[in-house]
């Protein structure tokens, strides 16, 4: 169970990781750049973070706390229920439900930089905000097993 719950801390810490280098200095240095460039840059960034790396941190954050609150006894599942909740609707069900449509939109070419980058921004901080908040939680219950 502790190797279950330290993995779930892990995988929450780097998507939140993920999320915030993206609002804290991925976007900003893309929106230092001429908009074409910053669009030709993030469209390779849309086809490249789709691997193994991105899904094992996106898709086995919420699932990996889940299985913990599964398996916890006591207070300490509802913190890992807790972080599986807040992690699917404010990572996961955001993502697929804003960032990816906006980035398949600038991929498409429907979407211009100054309308797209600062909604993104804004939503993809949300999803960091929940990220860290799902660490947060996912410690907490690690603290009470």
């Amino acid at each position: 169970m502790l190797v279950l719950t330290l993995v779930t801390l892990v995988l929450h810490g780097a998507l939140a990781g993920l999320f915030y280098a993206f609002s804290m200095s991925v976007m900003p240095a893309l929106n230092a750049v001429e908009p074409a460039q910053a669009e030709v840059v993030m469209r390779s960034i849309n086809k490249k973070i789709l691997n193994p790396w991105l899904y094992i941190a996106f898709i086995g954050a919420p699932i990996a706390a889940l299985v913990a609150g599964l398996l916890a006894d006591g207070p300490a599942a509802v913190w890992f229920f807790a972080a599986a909740g807040v992690n699917f609707v404010g990572s996961f069900l955001v993502t697929g439900a804003i960032n990816v449509p906006m980035n398949n939109a600038v991929d498409a070419g429907t979407l211009p930089w100054k309308d797209y980058a600062p909604r993104w921004i804004v939503w993809n901080t949300v999803r960091a905000v929940a990220s860290f908040a799902g660490l947060v939680l996912v410690g907490i219950g690690l603290v009470n097993l």
